[in-house]
C-alpha cells in the first residue's frame, strides 16, 4: 500500500490548520530543528510534532519512529503530513506510517527548505520560501 500522495507546503499548512485535526510531523533531525528552524502553527492554536526519521548525530534510522508518531497523537484515520528538508525522508516516513495502518499520510514536496537553486542555495521552494509561518528552533 502506498502513501496518500504528495502535497505542496501551502496545501499542507491549510490542512494542518484546518478543521480536520490533521497532524504535521517534522521528521528532520534535532540539529535541523535547532539551527534551520521549524514550522510555526501557533497562530492556529495547533502544534507540529517533531520525530526524527534518522537519529542525530550519526544518521542511524529511528527504529521507534512509528511508535513515537503514535505517541505524538496520530491515530488510524487521522490525516498526517510529513515534512523533512527536501521531501525525501518525509516520503519514506509517509510510506512507513501507511504500512503501519496510520494516516492517510501525505508527503510535503520540497520540504522545509526546498531544492537548490543554480547557486546551490535553498531558495526555490519549501515551507520557508512559500512564506509560511516558521520560527528559529
Amino acid at each position: 500500500m502506498s502513501y496518500a500522495g504528495d502535497v505542496s507546503p501551502t496545501e499542507a499548512y491549510d490542512a494542518v490548520t484546518g478543521p480536520d485535526e490533521a497532524l504535521l510531523v517534522d521528521v528532520r533531525t534535532e540539529a535541523e530543528w535547532t539551527f534551520v528552524g521549524v514550522p510555526d502553527l501557533s497562530g492556529s492554536g495547533r502544534q507540529a510534532a517533531f520525530v526524527e526519521w534518522n537519529r542525530w548525530p550519526g544518521g542511524a534510522p529511528n527504529e521507534g519512529f512509528v511508535d513515537e508518531v503514535r505517541a505524538a497523537g496520530l491515530e488510524p484515520g487521522r490525516p498526517v503530513y510529513l515534512l523533512c528538508r527536501s521531501g525525501v525522508r518525509s516520503l519514506a516516513a509517509a510510506e512507513a506510517l501507511t504500512a503501519a495502518g496510520l494516516g492517510p499520510a501525505y508527503n510535503v514536496t520540497d520540504g522545509f527548505e526546498g531544492p537548490h537553486d543554480p547557486a546551490h542555495h535553498r531558495t526555490l521552494g519549501g515551507w520557508k520560501n512559500a512564506g509560511l509561518p516558521w520560527r528559529q528552533g
